[in-house]
């Protein structure tokens, strides 16, 4: 069996007629595939952050400037925006098990290969190839979960899910940080390497595709609601009405794609930069730094969870009033952050906190947003999408942010920052009353 023969969509199994028996696999395999993911998604996390907590180490031992060591991060971004829309299309039409897992070991690999490596074209491969393979991490991600659980749950189970790239976020800083410091900047990209590759065989053996394709009911029909899809009775769709009907002709996909760059701008910021600005500007120590912008993922973590249910239970399923009511809040964040430049750890870890919690709610709820306002069968691909511009601006924040940074200082960082913050707000809150696109009726 090939690799691609590995990639195909798992065929549908005939269906279980015993009731009792559908409601016990529905139980057992939600749960393994949700475990399978979120394990599988925090250690792509790894892979993708590991360079940012060796960045001061890299700076002293080989040279690099902010610009340099920007640019690193860049290709990671638009190498995995590429990725993420590509393989949105893909996955849309593949077996996430093996998508996912295969993803997951080569981007380990890569990071070893980076961690072998000592000079700059050789860093920017690598980081080009991790960032590639890190695109299959998202898409199979949004498949399952849209094939799983259904609208009147997602928003929940959805953010529960994207808690898993905060557990990630909160634990690298403080492994690669020790390691870095202890053993060499090498190791912070080894240890994560190796471990990417057990966990990919790992959910490989976790997960499966849709629950027809183990003879059980889609999930709708699971769970007595209507089907809001048009055709869902269908077999397939083919990968150009998915592409053009559902997401290039969307208006709503477009304003989400839109939105996410400008989050991302803030939320790689974060992730990428006040590490280094902590040890800069405030002279905090490799760990005492680390241990402060582990606060943004631990917000972040809560941030997700209390978008999801308030979307779900104070908004009826609307992403629309959080993502905007979230942008509003994380300018506020950005802006006491700023203008504190005083040393205190226990008020930087709390705003740092504070901008986690706020920017990962709308991070979260834009992508679901996306697959719920595409096609049931289109999750991947507008999310991937949508995904696109989001590291998009995530390649902003690296190379151009690092180059602001050097030319200006860090307020020209904080006043980049800011904008992008009430961009977001201004771009999503036209979209406050909208739950579902008109083009979809009840079948």
């Amino acid at each position: 069996m090939s690799v691609l023969d590995l990639l195909k969509p798992a065929p549908n199994r005939e269906k279980i007629q015993d009731e009792a028996k559908v409601k016990k696999e529905y139980k057992y395999w939600r749960l393994r595939t949700f475990y399978g993911m979120y394990i599988g998604y925090a250690f792509y996390y790894f892979t993708r952050k590991s360079f940012t907590f060796a960045m001061p180490a890299m700076i002293r031992d080989l040279g690099f400037d902010k610009a340099q060591l920007g640019m690193l991060g860049s290709i990671l971004a638009i190498s995995y925006g590429v990725s993420k829309f590509l393989s949105g299309i893909i996955s849309d039409r593949s077996n996430p098990r093996y998508f996912m897992g295969i993803g997951l070991i080569l981007t380990g690999i890569f990071n070893i290969f980076f961690g072998l490596s000592s000079v700059f074209w050789l860093f920017a491969l690598f980081w080009g190839l991790n960032g590639w393979f890190q695109g299959w991490g998202w898409p199979p991600c949004a498949k399952l979960l849209t094939h799983w659980y259904s609208q009147s749950e997602r928003g929940r189970w959805w953010s529960i899910w994207s808690t898993s790239h905060n557990l990630g976020g909160a634990i690298i800083p403080i492994v690669c940080a020790f390691l870095a410091q202890s053993f060499g900047w090498r190791y912070a990209l080894y240890v994560p390497g190796l471990s990417c590759i057990f966990i990919g065989f790992f959910i490989i053996n976790r997960l499966r595709d849709t629950p027809e394709s183990l003879g059980l009911p889609n999930v709708e029909k699971f769970h007595n609601e209507p089907v809001k899809v048009v055709d869902e009775n269908r077999l397939a769709l083919s990968s150009k009405e998915i592409l053009v009907d559902y997401v290039l002709k969307n208006k709503f996909i477009w304003v989400l794609a839109i939105s996410y760059f400008f989050v991302y701008v803030i939320r790689q910021a974060v992730n990428d930069w006040l590490f280094l600005y902590l040890i800069e500007k405030k002279g905090y120590s490799m760990t005492v730094a680390s241990s402060t912008v582990f606060w943004f993922e631990v917000g972040g973590f809560f941030g997700i969870l209390s978008a999801g249910w308030f979307s779900d239970k104070i908004f009826r399923g609307r992403r629309g009033p959080v993502n905007a009511l979230f942008s509003l809040c994380v300018i506020v964040a950005i802006i006491l952050f700023w203008k504190n430049p005083g040393i205190n750890i226990l008020l930087d870890s709390f705003l740092m906190g504070m901008m986690g919690f706020f920017v990962f709610g709308p991070q979260m709820l834009i992508g679901i947003a996306a697959a719920e306002l595409s096609h049931k069968k289109a999750a991947g691909t507008a999310t991937g999408f949508a995904g696109t511009f989001a590291y998009l601006g995530a390649a902003m924040a690296g190379g151009p942010l690092g180059w602001v940074t050097e030319r200006y200082g860090w307020e020209g960082f904080f006043v980049v920052l800011t904008f992008c913050g009430v961009m977001a707000f201004l771009i999503l809150l036209p979209l406050w009353t909208v739950s579902s696109n008109p083009k979809m009726v009840e079948s």
